[in-house]
């Protein structure tokens, strides 16, 4: 396994990865990042957590001129969930560099704040399709000095309609010595036509891991439409889960599938389409501390979520077609990890496709399930609510300062931080909850009031 060390990057850099435990390189890192940083265009078929997005945000750091205040690399990503994802990843690896700005251009939010954010100018733009376009149509965004374009998940780009957005945004950039790198979980025709028409001599690169399902364990279980809620907790205790992800086809279905878990005793959110931007930010959060510890969702959310530790995905609704099935099944397993995925159906057209693809599925009886009716899905943290964020310049670091020397609280009881522009969030141990909450509301962060509530 190779070391980012033996990369030919600036020592500045390497020194960043380094803080970031960023040590070995994942196979298609191994593979791409030579090629990319030699300014070839790649094509890359990756499966999800194989550590893509540092593969082309690595190369994006290293060629960047900070003193050009200019917007040099753009990444277009097919959702909003990724597309934050990826702003975040790249601004950590930026670390090391002084006033670099990366700028995320998304649907969902306020479009006059990023016009005018685009007026005083920035390095790095990651966006979606249409709302990229909108951008350029009216011309807020200056593209002569792009000189690299990255399609992050591109096969979902297409498989959501985006294909004219895209060659439109390409037609608008720099033709000559631009680098273009193609990043995608499958390689089917649409991909191979998307590719001749924007990319210059790629190499193709393939992790050959990307059908391996050796770390997922599938399980389908058939079963009758009106007994589905009813297994949920003995998939939960016989799996031993702490953290269970739950698709569904519909936003009712979602709606109504968590009335009916939080009848049988179970915290949960629901993310779909319906939600705004701060919302959908507030609801992976909670998600991700494990203040609770399930989350039902639609497709929106089988893209783009960077939670490594999802130990059960349960598909309640059959997947519509055997790529967004492979997609969610995605979720659990990252970062090395091993993960479980059941899918209930109720007749066999239905998994027709995904049987075809996969030759590792355990068909079971609900009857073989070994209920642990002594396991209790408790969620350990709870998250609090901060009115202030990156705009307030307050920091994570402020925030464990004030919960270690004012609340008294010690390091190993405080979970995840999340900065955002107007407003954070910090999971704390549930025990200490309501002394959190007091003790913050009666006293100063950084030197700073700031309200504090419970989520």
């Amino acid at each position: 396994m190779s070391t980012f060390n033996s990369l030919n990057i600036s020592k500045e850099l390497l020194e960043n990865l380094n803080s970031l435990e960023f040590k070995n390189m994942t196979k298609i890192q191994e593979k791409t990042l030579p090629l990319l940083l030699n300014n070839s265009d790649v094509i890359a078929q990756a499966k999800t957590g194989s550590g893509k997005t540092i593969s082309f945000s690595i190369p994006l750091v290293e060629k960047l001129e900070v003193k050009k205040f200019t917007i040099q690399s753009m990444v277009i990503c097919p959702t909003r969930e990724l597309a934050n994802q990826v702003a975040q990843e790249i601004k950590k690896l930026c670390r090391h560099i002084h006033n670099v700005k990366v700028l995320t251009l998304c649907g969902g939010v306020p479009f006059k704040p990023q016009a005018a954010s685009l007026k005083h100018k920035a390095h790095i733009v990651v966006g979606t399709p249409g709302r990229l376009l909108k951008h350029i149509s009216e011309n807020n965004i200056e593209l002569e000095n792009i000189k690299t374009l990255v399609l992050d998940e591109a096969d979902k780009m297409l498989d959501m309609g985006f294909y004219e957005d895209v060659i439109s945004i390409v037609n608008e950039l720099p033709k000559d010595n631009r680098q273009t790198s193609l990043f995608s979980a499958t390689f089917e025709e649409n991909i191979k036509v998307l590719a001749k028409d924007i990319l210059n001599n790629p190499v193709f690169i393939q992790d050959e891991d990307i059908h391996s399902n050796q770390k997922i364990t599938q399980a389908f279980y058939k079963i009758t439409q009106a007994s589905k809620t009813s297994l949920i907790p003995s998939l939960i205790s016989s799996n031993k889960a702490s953290s269970v992800l739950i698709f569904c086809n519909r936003k009712v279905t979602c709606e109504e599938l968590a009335d009916e878990i939080f009848e049988l005793g179970f915290d949960c959110v629901v993310l779909n389409s319906d939600l705004d931007q701060k919302q959908r930010d507030e609801t992976v959060v909670l998600f991700s501390n494990k203040s609770y510890p399930i989350m039902i969702a639609t497709d929106v959310a089988s893209r783009g979520l960077n939670i490594d530790d999802i130990d059960l995905v349960i598909n309640y609704d059959v997947a519509k077609d055997e790529k967004v099935h492979t997609h969610r099944i995605g979720r659990t397993a990252r970062a090395q990890a091993k993960g479980k995925a059941i899918t209930l159906y109720t007749n066999e057209y239905e998994i027709e496709e995904i049987k075809e693809l996969y030759n590792d599925i355990e068909f079971s009886s609900i009857q073989n399930l070994e209920d642990d009716l002594s396991y209790n899905l408790i969620p350990e943290y709870r998250t609090l609510y901060i009115n202030g964020g990156k705009k307030n310049k307050l920091r994570a670091g402020d925030i464990v300062g004030a919960l270690i020397h004012q609340v008294g609280l010690k390091s190993e009881d405080i979970g995840n931080i999340d900065i955002f522009t107007f407003h954070s969030y910090v999971a704390i141990k549930k025990e200490y909850e309501l002394k959190v909450l007091k003790e913050l509301n009666n006293n100063k962060i950084k030197g700073k009031k700031y309200q504090v509530y419970k989520r």
